[in-house]
């Protein structure tokens, strides 16, 4: 059989594997997608006790569809892009049979009906769902910590915050647990766990990739349908974008999503990158300063023009973020209050003054404003078409730093400022590890124009070419 360019050396265990090179075993008849699958479930086994990542084992169900799965590979049937491979989904995008508990005790037992769009579609390529992954309360919170199923552990320092949102799925990949993830980003929910743990993602252009609930409410708020996208988490760039071609496009299901191809014309001449290398509106750690220098140096060595240069209007996008959240935030308090846990609330409480409360009125010019940062961003792309800076500005935090103060709580707003215009605007935006400090992984991040998704991941590449693969490693216990 021919090899992968980014196979592993014959003899790596299987859960140190890629999904697109397990997909390719199991294809040609190497392995079986059982071997694949009890290879993860005893990673799991093995680690997720001092990790906390997957919080329910999807085991008889992942066993079934393997044996499956091998007998269409016996039977010669036509196989999928992801056939017999394991993948891990968030507790707040929809497995059938399962609950999906947003992180919190009320919905323990909120099963739902039928899949989300992307796990549909993802079964369709053959992947095989084996686990939930732990999230924050209503997703709410940079740090996964849940009132339902507790704290999830960084696997590179157990004292140290795995990132949020989709913390759960990136701590499961950083320690072999799966080599596929499905979370969602609304602020960097795709990209801060990537930055904490070691890992690659893509926070996909807005109605790229579709999004329904399968339990009510159906629809989400003002935010969520403005900022928030689903998308793919992995090891490489290559399963990154493997997972992005299965989960994209249109689906009844979504209104707001668009037809538009993942292979788009690319801009002519060699591709400028703006580097933000120290993004304004607080300080950056010099370490994660000089990883993101690093990657605009290795950009540059492959072709690219990089110049150090600011966006317009960055400052301002990083305040319409936070009074679009803060809306619905505020809008929902009352219910957050009956259902989040003391954390999560307190977390919010300290969050809520950073931004103005809107009025009607400051409602619609927030919107004007957006509009013509969304401009001026649009005639800046067009001489810049990528921008390269930091995820987050500072190294992993110690757990529960976010709700220690109010200044603590602002911190962490201020360290997670890069992450912001990508939602604000919609665009895509491609996290790769960049390098470590301290001991501790930084992930670097790579926005582009709307809908294209592949060229920062094609620049993504190029900076784990030259770092090399972080993970999968043994947790720090």
């Amino acid at each position: 059989m021919t090899t992968r360019p980014d196979a592993a050396p014959a003899g790596t265990p299987l859960w140190k594997r890629g999904a697109g090179e397990l997909a390719g075993l199991i294809a040609t008849g190497a392995v079986t997608s059982s071997e694949v699958v009890d290879a993860h479930l005893d990673r799991i086994d093995e680690v997720n006790g001092h990790v906390n990542a997957v919080v329910r084992v999807l085991r008889d169900e992942a066993r079934a569809a393997a044996r499956e799965a091998d007998r269409a590979v016996a039977e010669g049937r036509p196989l999928g892009p992801l056939h017999g491979v394991p993948c891990t989904v968030k507790e707040n995008v929809d497995v059938a049979g399962t609950p999906t508990t947003e992180g919190i005790p009320a919905l323990a037992e909120a099963v739902a009906a039928q899949d989300a769009p992307l796990v549909e579609r993802l079964r369709a390529a053959g992947a095989i769902p084996i686990g939930r992954t732990n999230m924050p309360d209503f997703a709410l919170r940079i740090h996964t910590d849940s009132s339902l199923h507790g704290l999830t552990r960084n696997p590179w320092d157990p004292t140290v915050t795995a990132g949020g949102s989709s913390g759960g799925d990136a701590a499961a990949l950083a320690a072999g647990m799966t080599p596929l993830g499905i979370g969602n980003d609304i602020g960097g929910s795709l990209r801060n766990p990537a930055h904490a743990c070691g890992i690659a993602s893509i926070k996909p252009t807005t109605g790229r990739v579709p999004e329904a609930h399968a339990n009510e409410p159906f629809d989400a708020g003002l935010s969520v349908q403005l900022m928030q996208v689903n998308g793919v988490m992995a090891r490489t760039v290559a399963d990154v974008r493997l997972g992005l071609s299965v989960i994209a496009g249109p689906h009844v299901r979504d209104a707001t999503t668009v037809p538009v191809p993942l292979e788009l014309p690319r801009p002519q001449g060699p591709l400028r990158v703006a580097l933000i290398a120290a993004p304004p509106g607080g300080e950056t750690d010099p370490g994660v300063e000089d990883v993101v220098r690093r990657a605009g140096d290795t950009l540059q060595a492959a072709g690219y023009e990089v110049e150090e240069v600011l966006p317009p209007m960055y400052e301002q996008a990083l305040d319409v973020w936070g009074r679009w959240l803060l809306a619905d935030v505020r809008a929902m308090r009352p219910l957050l209050q009956q259902l989040m846990g003391a954390d999560g609330m307190r977390f919010l409480d300290f969050v809520d003054p950073l931004y103005a409360e809107l009025t009607v009125e400051t409602l619609v010019q927030t919107f004007v404003e957006r509009r013509t940062i969304a401009r001026q961003w649009a005639e800046f792309m067009a001489r810049y078409p990528l921008m390269l800076s930091p995820i987050w500005t500072q190294p992993a935090f110690k757990a529960g730093f976010d709700i220690d103060s109010a200044e603590s709580a602002a911190a962490t707003i201020r360290l997670l400022r890069p992450v912001m215009p990508a939602n604000v605007l919609g665009l895509p935006a491609a996290a790769v590890a960049g390098g470590t400090t301290g001991g501790l992984p930084v992930g670097v991040q790579v926005i582009g124009d709307r809908f294209q998704e592949l060229l920062c991941l094609e620049a993504a590449e190029e900076i784990e070419r030259a770092v090399g693969v972080l993970t999968p490693i043994d947790p720090v216990r």
